[in-house]
Parts: structure tokens; C-alpha cells; sequence
């Protein structure tokens, strides 16, 4: 369904003067420029711009169009947008997206997914798979694009507030309360800093058309839609700039993040010997758990693999072998940890 001139206040929304100012559209390119300073942005950089064709996605699209339009920059624009499958009229938003791509001059790139199918081969819940999917097609239209290019998408300061909240009620430790980066690898998220009731408020002003997937109004559909509608609502009430706190949790979370991952990395190396990772002298169980997941790589292992290896190592027991997953194993004799490649 498309929408335009109204907008639902969203939790802690508000609409500012500069939202309603006679160009609210510079209002979004401020926006836009504003989380792209300081994230090491080639003026000219070949940009795709995740468009969904609501309200957040189609406020990046017309915030860094006019910044290029303007002169104020020189990436080169693209419009991606993945159609998930979900709804019958999933293909009209796929094509309103291409329409608005082709008003504003830009290359368009759109793709159908069953996401309903993968959520089900893959085991995942469908927001999941969905997710999965969308970043899939999004980095390989940028392989596509070529070198240097980098991906934009829409979240906003209420997506991070959301997502810190889901990974405290799934009991996350400090690395899931630094919510969403505003940059990791070549995804780029500039709208981080700015609320979604604002910026549906400058496309009202401005008169720009958006969709809204009603799926989105229904707490039932997924975990976010409750924390959007019931969660942060009845915390506004403790507080009613819950948002703003919940994203300087995440700022100083990822701060303690950092330290700990420096003081573990530090750990690894002094321990690292021809015969493993030596644990005679095992440090807090804090900087345990990093060491572990630092010397096990990427993919993280299970946060109980690394507890059964450190338990392993700083228990009684020796010759103890423990499946890490992603074809690894760690290996505890006599107080020194072996980790291997098994396969894969």
C-alpha cells in the first residue's frame, strides 16, 4: 500500500522545524551526510542504495540523490531492491520502486526471492531468512558494480534501540548490546543517527510517495513488530527518551567491546606456544571466553562450546575434545588447548 501526507508517530517520534522547513528534502540530504562523515567515503564511490520503498529506505534515496544532485557528492547511485515474495502485491512495490529509480535518473537493480522457502530449507524464522537473503543480493549487485563499491541501507536510531532490546530479552553479552554499526565491511547504515518519525515527517512535508508493508503493524509477524509496538512503548513510560538511551548503551557497550577484545588479543599471543594455547594460569573468565572465540576465527563458535572449553581447561579432567562447529575442534591436554581444522 502507498501512503503519503500522513505518518503514524512512532515511539519517541517527533517532527522538528527542520522536518517541515520549506525543502525538507535538504533536510534529508543533511541526514544523509551527516552518517556518511567519518565512515571513509570515496567522494565518487559507486553507492547501492538498499530501497525497500518505505518510508526510511525512500528517505536515504532522496537524501543522497539530492546530496549528488547538489554537487555535494559524486557517488555513483544505484537502486537495489529485493522483492521477498511475502505478499500478493509484493511485484506492485518492486515496480513503484523502479518507477521512483527511473524519475530520478538512477540504474535500477530488482530481484524476486522465496523467502517463505528459505526460511524453511534454511531453519530460519522468515525475518531471518528474509535478512539473509536481502544482504546476499546486495553484496553481489555490488561484486557486480565493481571495486569500491559500497552499500547503503536504511536503519535508523529506532532499529537500534529495537535490536539492542531483542539481544537483551535473548541474554546477549557485550558484543550484541553495540546494536547495529554504522559501517562493517562495505555496508554502510548513514541514517543511524536520525529517528523514523522524523524522517517520515520531511517525505510528508515534501509530498514524496512511500509504501507501507502493513506486515510492519502487526506484533504478531515478527519479534521486532513487539518490540516496536508493546517493548519500547511501555519503556517510554520509564522513559521517554528510552531511544536516545538505548543507543548510548550500545556506544558504551561497544567501547568495554573493544577494550576487552584488545586486552584478549593481547592475552592470546603471550599464551600461543609450538604446543597450543597454554591455560596453567587462566585469566578472568571474561577474557577466557575472548581468547577462545579470537584463537577458534570466524565463524564465532557457541557461546556453550567455548563455556565446555574453558571448563575443560580449567578443570580436572585432560584428554577432552570438543566439536567447535564449522569443521574446528579444540583439543585440552594437560592445561593446553589445541585448536584444529577438521574439515570443511
Amino acid at each position: 500500500m502507498v501512503e503519503q501526507g500522513t505518518h503514524k508517530p512512532l515511539v519517541g517520534g517527533s517532527n522538528p522545524p527542520s522536518a517541515t522547513s520549506p525543502d525538507p528534502v535538504a533536510f534529508l540530504a543533511d541526514a544523509v551526510l551527516r552518517g556518511t562523515d567519518g565512515l571513509a567515503i570515496s567522494p565518487d564511490a559507486p553507492l547501492v542504495l538498499a530501497v525497500s520503498g518505505g518510508p526510511d529506505s525512500t528517505a536515504l534515496l532522496h537524501g543522497a540523490h539530492r546530496l549528488v544532485a547538489d554537487g555535494m557528492r559524486a557517488w555513483r547511485l544505484l537502486v537495489a531492491h529485493l522483492d521477498h515474495g511475502l505478499r500478493d502485491d509484493s511485484a506492485a512495490d518492486a515496480a513503484h520502486v523502479r518507477a521512483v529509480a527511473d524519475d530520478l535518473g538512477l540504474a535500477f537493480r530488482g530481484e524476486r526471492a522465496d523467502v517463505a522457502s528459505l526460511s524453511r530449507t534454511e531453519g530460519r524464522s522468515l525475518e531471518d531468512a528474509g535478512r539473509q537473503a536481502r544482504y546476499r543480493f546486495l553484496e553481489r549487485i555490488a561484486e557486480e558494480v565493481g571495486e569500491g563499491a559500497l552499500i547503503a541501507t536504511a536503519h535508523t536510531a529506532d532499529d537500534v534501540a529495537e535490536t539492542i532490546v531483542l539481544r537483551i530479552a535473548r541474554g546477549s553479552g557485550l558484543r550484541g548490546l553495540r546494536g547495529i554499526p554504522a559501517r562493517r565491511g562495505r555496508v554502510l547504515r548513514p541514517l543511524l543517527g536520525e529517528r523514523r518519525a522524523t524522517l517520515r515527517a520531511a517525505l510528508d512535508a515534501a509530498g514524496i510517495r512511500y509504501l507501507v508493508d502493513p506486515s510492519n503493524d502487526d506484533p504478531r509477524a515478527a519479534q521486532r513488530n513487539r518490540i516496536r509496538h508493546d517493548v519500547l512503548p511501555a519503556m517510554e513510560q520509564l522513559n521517554p527518551r528510552i531511544v536516545d538511551a538505548l543507543q548510548r548503551l550500545g556506544r558504551l557497550a561497544g567501547d568495554d567491546d573493544d577494550a576487552l577484545e584488545a586486552i584478549a588479543a593481547g592475552e592470546l599471543a603471550s599464551r600461543r606456544g609450538p604446543d597450543g594455547i597454554d591455560w596453567r594460569h587462566p585469566p578472568a573468565r571474561a577474557i577466557g571466553r575472548r581468547v577462545m572465540r579470537l584463537a577458534a576465527g570466524d565463524p564465532a563458535p557457541p557461546a556453550e562450546r567455548i563455556e565446555a572449553v574453558l571448563d575443560a581447561a580449567e578443570g580436572p579432567r585432560g584428554g577432552v575434545t570438543i566439536e567447535l562447529g564449522g569443521g574446528r575442534e579444540a583439543s585440552v591436554r594437560e592445561r593446553v588447548v589445541v585448536i584444529t581444522q577438521t574439515h570443511g
